[in-house]
C-alpha cells in the first residue's frame, strides 16, 4: 500500500513537473512571436511585392522563389522544392456586367468578376434576360421551357444565423461552383452567382468553379452583394429585365510550379514528419494576404521560433508552401503522392488556411483518442486564447494524406470577418492585424511542439 502511494506521487510529481515545463516553453514561444515575429514584415513583401499569384502566373513563380528564400533565412535546415503541374486560367481584360431594364430604358453597370475557370464570352457579350434561383435545387422547380435562352442568376445568400461562417459558406458555395453545370441542362446561356459574403457590399467574390466534360460549357461570373440585392428587388417588378455580361477568361495550357518545403531536422525521430503549412497561391483580384498569405508566413515562423528559441523538436518539422490551392488542389495531392512513394511516415499534418484573424483553437480531422489528446493539453492553450479543440475538420492542401492514414488538423481563427475579404480585391495587406497574425503562427508552434513531445497516441 505504502510503494503504491509512494508510486502516485511520484507520478503526480512527474506530471506537474512535465506541465511546468511545457507550459514555460509555450509562453517562450508566445513571447517571441509577439515581440520579435516576422509573420507580418514577410506578408508585407508576399502581399506587396508580389501581389495576387494565381496559379501558372508570374507572380506564383516569384512567390516559390521568395519562400524558399525565407525559409533559409529563417533558419530551416534545409529548403527544397517539390514540381507539380498546375492550371493556368487568366482573368484577361476587365469584366463588365450591366442590368438593362424592360425597353432598354434603363441601364446600371454592377461590380462582376468571372469565376476562376469560366470560359470567356462571345467578344461581343452577352445579353439576355434574367432568371432568378434560390439555389440549384430551385432549378428543377422552375423549368427548362422558362430557362432556355436565358442567363441564370444564383442568388442565394450565406446563411447568417450560423456561428461559424464556414458553415454558411459551405452550405452557399456549391451553387457557385456547379451553377452552370447544373444551369446548362435546362437550356441557360450563362450563370451569375451572389458573392459568398454575409457582408452587404460592391466587392464581387471570385472563387473556382468546374464543368462537367459531358455537357456544354456556359460563362460564369460573381456579382457583388448590393448588386445581387439590386436586380433581385428590380425583377419583382421588371420580369423583363436582361443582363448585359463580357468576360475575356481563358484557359492555357498546365505550367510546371513547385511546393517550397523547408525541414528543422527532428532530434531523435528524423525520419517521422510533422507537416504544417498554407497554400501559396492567391486569387488575382486581390494580393491573398488572409488567404493564403497568412498561413504561409505563419507556417514560416514556426522555423524560426524554434530556431531562435534553439528548440529542438524530437520529430522533422516540416513547413509546406502548398501550390495551387484554389483552382485545382494539385499541390496538396502531388505532396500525398510523394509521401507514399517515399513510404514517409507523418504523425500529423497542419494547415493555417481561415485567414490572419485571432486564434480560438484548432479542428481536426482524426480519431477520438487523437481529439481525447488534444484536449488534454487545453490548459497548456487557454492562457493565450486558444481554447476550442473540439472542431471537426482539416485543410483542402492536406486532405489528401488522410487516404495515408495521418491525422489532421487545422488551426482556427475567429471566423467572423473572414468572408468580408476572402477571394475579393480588398484581401490586401491593410485588412491584417499584426498582433492577430502573430498570434495564430505562436499557436501553431505550441501545439507542433507538443505533439513532438508526446505524440498524438
Amino acid at each position: 500500500m505504502r510503494t503504491k502511494f509512494i508510486l502516485t506521487i511520484l507520478l503526480f510529481s512527474t506530471t506537474a513537473t512535465f506541465a511546468q515545463t511545457d507550459s514555460a516553453t509555450i509562453k517562450k514561444i508566445f513571447n517571441e512571436a509577439l515581440a520579435n515575429g516576422k509573420s507580418y514584415s514577410n506578408l508585407d513583401y508576399l502581399s506587396n511585392k508580389i501581389g495576387g499569384r494565381l496559379s501558372g502566373s508570374p507572380q506564383a513563380q516569384q512567390a516559390v522563389e521568395w519562400t524558399f528564400k525565407a525559409m533559409k533565412e529563417a533558419g530551416a535546415d534545409t529548403v527544397f522544392l517539390q514540381e507539380c503541374m498546375v492550371p493556368h486560367w487568366v482573368r484577361g481584360e476587365k469584366e463588365v456586367g450591366k442590368i438593362i431594364s424592360s425597353g432598354g430604358k434603363g441601364i446600371k453597370e454592377v461590380p462582376i468578376c468571372a469565376l476562376g475557370g469560366s470560359i470567356a464570352t462571345p467578344i461581343e457579350g452577352i445579353t439576355a434576360q434574367v432568371v432568378e434561383v434560390n439555389g440549384i435545387e430551385e432549378l428543377e422547380k422552375i423549368g427548362k421551357e422558362k430557362i432556355q435562352g436565358k442567363i441564370v442568376f444564383y442568388n442565394q445568400p450565406m446563411d447568417p444565423t450560423f456561428i461559424e461562417t464556414f458553415n454558411a459558406y459551405g452550405k452557399a458555395v456549391k451553387q457557385r461552383f456547379s451553377g452552370a453545370s447544373e444551369a446548362v441542362k435546362y437550356g441557360a446561356i450563362a450563370v451569375i452567382v451572389r458573392s459568398c459574403s454575409l457582408v452587404q457590399d460592391d466587392n464581387p467574390h471570385t472563387g473556382v468553379m468546374g464543368y462537367k466534360d459531358s455537357l456544354h460549357k456556359i460563362p460564369a461570373c460573381a456579382i457583388s452583394t448590393n448588386a445581387a440585392n439590386w436586380m433581385s428587388t428590380y425583377l419583382k417588378t421588371d420580369k423583363e429585365l436582361k443582363f448585359f455580361l463580357k468576360m475575356s477568361c481563358k484557359t492555357l495550357p498546365d505550367e510546371k510550379s513547385y511546393n517550397v518545403i523547408g525541414e528543422i531536422y527532428g532530434a531523435e525521430k528524423k525520419d517521422e514528419f510533422i507537416v504544417v503549412g498554407g497554400h501559396l497561391d492567391s486569387w488575382d483580384t486581390g494580393t491573398g494576404a488572409h488567404d493564403d498569405g497568412a498561413g504561409i508566413v505563419q507556417s514560416i515562423e514556426v522555423i524560426r521560433i524554434y530556431k531562435a528559441l534553439g528548440l529542438k523538436p524530437k520529430c522533422t518539422i516540416r513547413a509546406v508552401a502548398f501550390m495551387n490551392e484554389e483552382n485545382g488542389g494539385r499541390g496538396g495531392k502531388k505532396y500525398a503522392e510523394i509521401a507514399k512513394l517515399k513510404n514517409e511516415k507523418h504523425i500529423v499534418a497542419m494547415e493555417s488556411d481561415a485567414g490572419g484573424f485571432t486564434p480560438r483553437g484548432f479542428s481536426s480531422d482524426a480519431t477520438p483518442s487523437i481529439k481525447s489528446k488534444m484536449l488534454s493539453w487545453r490548459p497548456l492553450l487557454e492562457p493565450y486564447g486558444v481554447y476550442d479543440l473540439d472542431g471537426d475538420g482539416g485543410g483542402s492542401d492536406i486532405e489528401p494524406m488522410k487516404a495515408l492514414g495521418v491525422p489532421l488538423m487545422e488551426l482556427r481563427p475567429d471566423s467572423q470577418r473572414y468572408f468580408d475579404f476572402h477571394h475579393t480585391p480588398i484581401d490586401r495587406f491593410e485588412a491584417i492585424n499584426k498582433r492577430e497574425l502573430e498570434l495564430g503562427g505562436a499557436s501553431m508552434a505550441s501545439m507542433i511542439w507538443l505533439i513532438s513531445e508526446y505524440g498524438l497516441h
